[in-house]
């Protein structure tokens, strides 16, 4: 297990990586969605160290869980962090019945509803990052962990969609111990993992594997078989959402005379 001055030292490494992208990118400071669990509240409190003037948390219900909402205030509050609240129920409600009314009337029907729901979710949450983001000069933090960009646990352009990953190199258990050094609660750290795409949603049930397998697994340690074959298939599936889109390279035409 780490020290606490392990921990520390990583952390304040972070932080400087922070300020240096944003010196980079010529922008004043940061945006990040808080979810109310532990990704994102340890995303927003290395946020607040490195600029804690000039960072911004975003909560954004969609249908969700009121807890979600009450756990993200409360995050906010205790880093000292500004907060938007962006309600996204309505704008969700309508596309989506936007979407359903003009397949219907090509005689198409929904497949995956329930992924396009969650996906559209995550896609507006993105989009309303953006919308702070430029407004007020500032770069989106994304929130995903190393188990969430091995396996692909994403949404694409969605919080897939942002301009830095600070912790996308930690297995859950490390998101979890640096919670711990930045002074977020038990209950905060140990909170059952969900994107709050759909009720009862939750990422491990979603994936079929458990965080402490997949942390395992990327360190090197030996699981099952079930569970390597099982984490080889899911980075092999989502090999696409880590890269930029294909683009056809045709040879040029010259124009005629």
């Amino acid at each position: 297990m780490w020290t606490d001055n392990e921990l520390e030292g990583r952390i304040n490494q972070t932080v400087e990586w922070l300020r240096e992208r944003v010196s980079e990118a010529k922008a004043k400071g940061l945006v990040v969605g808080i979810s109310g669990g532990v990704d994102s509240a340890v995303v927003a409190g290395l946020c607040s160290r490195a600029f804690p003037d000039n960072c911004i948390g975003l909560v954004m219900p969609s249908q969700s869980d009121p807890e979600d909402k009450e756990d993200a205030l409360w995050i906010a509050e205790g880093f000292e962090i500004r907060m938007v609240e962006v309600n996204l129920s309505g704008a969700h409600t309508q596309i989506m019945g936007q979407v359903k009314k003009g397949l219907e009337s090509q005689g198409c029907k929904l497949e995956e509803e329930k992924m396009c729901q969650g996906n559209l979710k995550a896609r507006l949450r993105m989009s309303t990052l953006y919308a702070v983001a430029n407004a007020m000069n500032y770069m989106v933090v994304g929130t995903d962990n190393a188990p969430e960009s091995y396996t692909g646990y994403f949404t694409k352009y969605g919080d897939g969609g942002v301009d830095i990953l600070p912790i996308s190199s930690l297995t859950k258990a490390e998101v979890r111990a640096w919670a711990r050094m930045l002074g977020l609660p038990m209950r905060i750290a140990t909170r059952v993992p969900t994107a709050g795409l759909w009720p009862g949603q939750t990422d491990e049930s979603e994936m079929g594997l458990t965080y402490d397998q997949i942390d395992r697994y990327l360190l090197g340690e030996e699981v099952s078989p079930e569970v390597q074959e099982r984490l080889e298939t899911l980075h092999r599936q989502s090999e696409h959402k880590r890269h930029l889109p294909p683009s056809l390279e045709l040879p040029k035409l010259k124009e005629l005379d």
